[in-house]
């Protein structure tokens, strides 16, 4: 009997939840045949059975969160050894429960009562009244996570967050132990739209323009390095049932069909076919929540990234035009930032080339769109 353990999945996933098995009890697979799909950071799996055999037993259940090298399902194959997994590397032969440096191992974590915590992870745990005493950490040897305290604050009372939801609450709580958020808040007059145009694309060749105006708000930092990239890679919130998608258009300053990429991605959202790496990566990010409600918003940066803009409901206000007061279609934007690295000069003119950008009658090659 061989018992398969969920494999590395990369990306640094520690691990994942069952979303359903292809396969029952007493089926017989073959290699590579579809075994189970798992969710990971937003993202469905699927993951391919290791070798052939017969299934004698699930382990895991739909709705269970499994670690990384976590059992799965017992797999009769008539080997006496594991011949290991496709995906992933092979894990280590792991020590019987009965030897002695397993028992020792055992031992010496049951008597170490010290809490191993970032001291970020304990001011959130005090935020969410979350006592870290009766947390289980999922970090490396024990370590409490940011996102342990989310579960654990989640599961005194209501219902406990999965999939989609769970991973938003992870990253809101990594974004908020480490951004020092600032927003600074302008409209802009786009009289000069066309009747058709499409407020995304404008909103996506202007943050191109933007960025290649003021590059600082094009980066990473991790708290120590700073990262500015060459191309804009957007990452632009899509809003669904289940939560928050946030789909990177790749190297948005050169791809000749951005409607047509842009809509590919918001279809691979909506039918949960997109792949994990086109969920991550991004350098900055576009939330277009005017599309359903608001004016303006102190959003949240999604770390490691230094700036996101958001895009309020185009409305019809007053404005002066040539000395008279007129009625302007204005579109209200809000550009929050991580001012550990972005100063708010930086901001001030990247916002003023976005404006520059929107307000031009029609899109032209300078706005990174064809």
């Amino acid at each position: 009997m061989t018992v398969f353990r969920l494999p590395d999945l990369g990306e640094g996933l520690k691990e994942a939840e069952i979303v359903a098995w292809h396969v029952a009890e007493g089926d017989h697979v073959i290699a590579e045949q579809p075994l189970v799909s798992v969710e990971t950071d937003k993202a469905v799996v699927e993951i391919p059975a290791p070798y052939s055999g017969t299934i004698r037993r699930l382990i895991a259940e739909p709705g269970d969160i499994v670690p990384t090298d976590g059992p799965l399902v017992e797999i009769d194959t008539g080997a006496k050894e594991d011949a290991g997994a496709i995906v992933g590397e092979i894990a280590p032969p792991r020590k019987p429960a009965d030897s002695p440096r397993a028992d020792t191992r055992v031992k010496a974590k049951a008597t170490t009562p010290r809490l191993q915590a970032a001291p970020a992870v304990r001011r959130l745990a005090r935020e969410l009244n979350v006592d870290l005493g009766t947390v289980r950490g999922s970090g490396p040897e024990g370590t409490i996570l940011s996102s342990d305290v989310t579960a654990a604050a989640q599961q005194t009372s209501g219902k406990e967050l999965r999939g989609v939801r769970r991973a938003m609450a992870s990253a809101m709580a990594r974004s908020h132990a480490s951004v020092v958020p600032a927003t600074i808040m302008d409209q802009v007059n786009i009289g000069a739209w066309g009747p058709k145009e499409d407020p995304t694309l404008r909103l996506i060749g202007a943050i191109v323009a933007a960025c290649q105006a003021q590059p600082a708000l094009n980066a990473w930092f991790d708290g120590t390095r700073l990262q500015r990239h060459e191309h804009v890679d957007l990452g632009i919130a899509v809003d669904t049932p289940e939560g928050l998608f946030t789909p990177v258009l790749r190297a948005a300053d050169s791809e000749p069909d951005i409607a047509g990429k842009l809509k590919h991605l918001k279809s691979a959202v909506e039918n949960r076919s997109i792949p994990p790496q086109d969920l991550k990566g991004a350098t900055i990010s576009l939330s277009n929540f005017g599309m359903m409600a608001g004016e303006h918003a102190a959003l949240v940066v999604p770390a490691p990234q230094v700036a996101i803009l958001g895009a309020g409901r185009i409305d019809v206000k007053p404005c002066v035009v040539d000395g008279q007061i007129t009625p302007c279609r204005v579109l209200p934007l809000s550009l929050t930032f991580d001012h550990r690295v972005v100063t708010g000069g930086e901001a001030a003119r990247f916002l003023d080339a976005l404006r520059t950008s929107l307000a031009k009658k029609s899109l032209g090659n300078s706005d990174g769109l064809s």
